[in-house]
């Protein structure tokens, strides 16, 4: 069985069309590390955050989780995230871990201070949410609903 040449022209080009087509996907799907400064936060829980969730503000991906550790001594986790290097932040913002709907992905949700100095790489910030499961929403409701006010 001899192939033709045009036979295997034909499969260079299909072979080429689907590589470029997986580049252009995975620039455009926004996968890519966010390459900036570094910046790192403290947390209780994380409720599942990952290595390479966004760091967004008002919605928008600023940054990207670069790394998480558990510190031994008081087990709290330490997150590292790069901030792009066109996002300045105020050193008094907010940092929380929050999830993108009920069954949706956790990400870094950033709320901007109101201070005139801003944070610089290798900075951690100091004002910090932890992340609140279902279960833990469902109890303070529960909570607010049955205090009536009565204390004997």
């Amino acid at each position: 069985m001899r192939k033709k040449p045009v036979e295997t022209i034909m499969g260079l080009v299909v072979l080429t069309i689907a590589v470029l087509f997986l580049a252009f996907a995975y620039r455009v799907s926004d996968l890519q590390v966010v390459k900036g400064y570094k910046l790192s936060a403290e947390f209780m829980k994380v409720g599942g955050l990952s290595i390479g969730s966004d760091v967004r503000i008002n919605g928008i991906k600023v940054g990207t989780v670069t790394a998480q550790h558990l510190n031994n001594e008081d087990y709290t986790v330490n997150v590292e995230f790069s901030i792009s290097s066109d996002t300045k932040l105020p050193k008094d913002s907010v940092v929380a871990i929050v999830g993108d709907g009920l069954m949706g992905d956790k990400f870094v949700k950033i709320e901007p201070g109101k201070s005139t100095e801003y944070l610089q790489d290798g900075d951690s910030f100091k004002k910090t949410k932890d992340f609140k499961t279902l279960e833990d929403m469902v109890g303070e409701i529960i909570f607010m609903i049955t205090d009536n006010g009565d204390k004997k």
